[in-house]
């Protein structure tokens, strides 16, 4: 099963999204779960969101990297959801 994890950033927040990268980054590769990450871009090519996908059936693990991100723990997001996901097409 897939999970993912849909985040939103605070509008004009984009240089403390810069200032925590490098955390976040780390804490994307140390969990052994995450299949395919990466940003949201605007209409001016500036990070704005973050996709994240989890190959594992346990939701609660999502939520506690969610929780643990360094992005989240800096109060980057506006809004974060956690949808279960069906791949039906891959390359």
């Amino acid at each position: 099963m897939l999970h993912a994890l849909i985040c939103t950033d605070k509008p004009g927040h984009l240089a403390l999204r810069q200032e925590n990268r490098e955390a976040h980054l780390a804490h994307l590769r140390a969990d052994p779960h995450v299949r395919q990450a990466g940003p949201f871009v605007n209409a001016t090519g500036e990070m704005c969101g973050s996709l994240i996908i989890f190959e594992t059936a346990d939701r609660a693990h999502v939520e506690a990297f969610a929780a643990a991100d360094p992005y989240a723990t800096a109060g980057l997001f506006e809004d974060v959801r956690i949808e279960a996901w069906n791949r039906v097409v891959s390359a």
